[in-house]
């Protein structure tokens, strides 16, 4: 029996009926990812298996760190296939990890390929995999396709003018790829690229900037737009005057962490009404700590793989941030993520204090993000969300990847979702009852985010 068979990460027939059955079948929609738009329109051909598997991915990057690779056959001007060979090396020593189990599944399901990668299988892999990405029906656009997406979102700053996004819906590609409004730059005010950020907006005072914001919110929307993205590595939240703070750091004033959060809550704010009025959803990934290594930021810059957890307190300041919205009646449908997963009770119980109708799970607790995208972390975000709210009402997964074949994660995670609700079904502590299972897991799959995001 192979490694990737029908029964795996299913432990009990119920399981196995709930996947096979419901799970499987089920399109995907990503409405959070990191792919190109570029590539997306221009259908770009791969060169190699090397490039598609390693380029840009830093969870292989950290993990070929670990096994004392050099550099140059990460990020470096090393060959792919030395690259290649190199990630083989690795992926030997990735017992428990999930690396282990998405590598496998994208050999199989986009090439058929049934083998182990070793360093002794490397080189057969290798040649089979490029002797189909040669081939039109391998390209970006047809692996997208063969991966049963409907709906993709990708991650892009204001500033872009979204051209491969209106190229694409020109040219009718069966998958919508939508944009998805990312205003970083505009909200970080204690970076020190800030400042020249701002000058490239042309902006020149605070009131000028939320209204450039408002702008582009109603661009990105003219353009299918439904979702922001914000990355909130600490939740931010003070009164005072946003403008003042403004007009200080655009001087080269030092701002306190008190006048930071002024400034974040305000922007953030500003920017919730807005999605508010359209009706979007709003996403906060909270408490990634990033560049930690500050030699190889300044080598190779940022998303290298040298991000992790952060472990601060979220409780107060995410209550009172959502409450400040509520109160001006401009919390729009928002999903919580958090990196850190002794905060899953906080995020779940907090969304029960945001609710509201008629919109069913308006507040999510997002799926488990980035370090916890993974078996024990997928359970337990959702073992989080079951014991204190809707579990049933769940948006479910999304890829968060740079990479085109990143889409078995979906069957991944649609396999520990089974597997989890199957072991409820099986201890008698769900009704073994296909009218009652089948919704909830078609809705966790693909139909609540169908439903939530209005595509």
């Amino acid at each position: 029996m192979s490694f990737i068979n029908d029964d795996f990460m299913l432990h009990s027939d119920a399981a196995k009926h709930l996947y096979n059955d419901f799970a499987m079948k089920m399109p995907i929609i990503d409405y959070h990812c990191h792919l190109s738009p570029a590539q997306i329109a221009e259908n770009h051909r791969f060169e190699n298996i090397g490039e598609l598997f390693l380029g840009g991915d830093h969870y292989k990057w950290r993990l070929m760190r670990s096994n004392g690779v050099d550099e140059k056959y990460i990020t470096g001007d090393a060959d792919w296939y030395d690259k290649f060979v190199k990630f083989a090396e690795t992926l030997c020593y990735c017992v428990g990890n999930p690396m282990f189990h998405w590598t496998h599944l994208e050999l199989k399901r986009y090439f058929g390929i049934d083998e182990i990668l070793t360093p002794k299988t490397a080189p057969d892999i290798w040649k089979r995999c490029n002797e189909l990405l040669a081939r039109d029906d391998f390209r970006a656009r047809a692996l997208i396709e063969k991966s049963n997406v409907v709906t993709l979102c990708t991650t892009d700053d204001p500033t872009d003018d979204l051209k491969y996004h209106k190229q694409l819906k020109e040219e009718e590609f069966a998958v919508k790829v939508l944009p998805t409004f990312r205003p970083d730059k505009a909200v970080d005010i204690e970076k020190d690229t800030f400042c020249e950020y701002i000058a490239k907006l042309g902006v020149a005072s605070y009131d000028e900037l939320k209204e450039y914001l408002r702008g582009r919110i109603a661009y990105f929307a003219e353009n299918g737009c439904c979702l922001s993205d914000h990355s909130l590595g600490k939740v931010p939240f003070a009164e005072g005057d946003a403008a003042a703070v403004f007009e200080k750091k655009m001087n080269g004033g030092e701002l306190s962490e008190h006048e930071i959060d002024v400034f974040k809550t305000d922007i953030l704010a500003v920017c919730a009404k807005e999605y508010s009025r359209l009706g979007w959803a709003m996403q906060w990934h909270i408490g990634a700590l990033r560049n930690n290594n500050s030699r190889m930021f300044e080598k190779i810059g940022a998303d290298t793989g040298y991000d992790s957890i952060n472990d601060l307190a979220v409780a107060e300041n995410l209550s009172r941030l959502m409450d400040k919205l509520e109160s001006r009646d401009c919390l729009p449908k928002t999903i919580l993520y958090t990196l850190n997963p002794k905060d899953n009770y906080v995020l779940a119980a907090m969304l029960g204090n945001f609710q509201k109708a008629p919109t069913a799970g308006k507040i999510q607790f997002g799926s488990g993000w980035w370090f916890n995208d993974q078996r024990d972390g997928m359970e337990q975000q959702m073992k989080s969300l079951a014991n204190l709210g809707l579990l049933g009402r769940f948006v479910g997964m999304l890829t968060d990847s740079r990479s085109f074949v990143s889409y078995p994660r979906h069957e991944y995670f649609r396999r520990v979702l089974c597997n989890l609700i199957g072991s409820w079904v099986e201890n008698g502590e769900f009704p073994n009852d296909d009218e009652l299972l089948k919704p909830i897991i078609e809705g966790i799959c693909y139909k609540n985010a169908e439903e939530y995001f209005g595509f």
